[in-house]
């Protein structure tokens, strides 16, 4: 797993092997960050299930002005962290907590994010849930996008009146669908 693009392009990263995590393979990472370039210069991003801080660390390798990396599990924070010192990154906060509760200590810091990364385990109802949260703490910009990747389509749900689909692609077992607010 390395860095694909930008500034930190061909960095390493740790984290492969974190129990309970699946990391976004280059591939993959590759086709999804081609999705939203036009989105990335200068923009705030939220990794709310970041493992080893893949996805955040490469949205500010390519232009992020900001990211927080989010996770539960302590050894993904640990793996997270020396990521980020081992690499050099900038303008990054680690957090580590339940995704319920840190999306309330994000509202109370008054943050909004134009990217938010939504990459939990998969059988689980989170993508659902982080979404339902975000909307109703208002943490995603006007023109914000949801990136969502789960192993099932039908795992990402949502509420139809508030988002719609963006875009969508599957890979081999994956899907990767991005939402935008109405």
């Amino acid at each position: 797993m390395k860095i694909i693009s930008g500034i930190y392009k061909g960095r390493k990263l740790n984290g492969f092997t974190i129990e309970g995590t699946r990391p976004t393979m280059d591939r993959i990472k590759e086709s999804l960050f081609a999705q939203i370039q036009e989105k990335l210069p200068e923009s705030s991003v939220l990794d709310l299930f970041a493992g080893s801080g893949n996805l955040g660390i490469e949205a500010l390798s390519e232009g992020a002005k900001e990211a927080y990396l989010v996770d539960k599990n302590k050894n993904a924070i640990a793996v997270i962290e020396k990521n980020i010192q081992e690499i050099g990154v900038k303008n990054c906060q680690v957090l580590k907590g339940d995704y319920l509760a840190i999306l309330k200590e994000l509202k109370g810091r008054n943050k909004s994010f134009d990217l938010i990364f939504l990459d939990p385990p998969y059988q689980t109802d989170y993508i659902e849930k982080s979404i339902l949260e975000i909307t109703k703490l208002n943490l995603l910009k006007e023109d914000g996008l949801l990136i969502c990747e789960s192993s099932n389509r039908e795992k990402i749900k949502y509420p139809n009146a508030t988002y719609k689909i963006y875009k969508e692609k599957k890979y081999s077992d994956k899907w990767v669908v991005i939402l935008k607010q109405i």
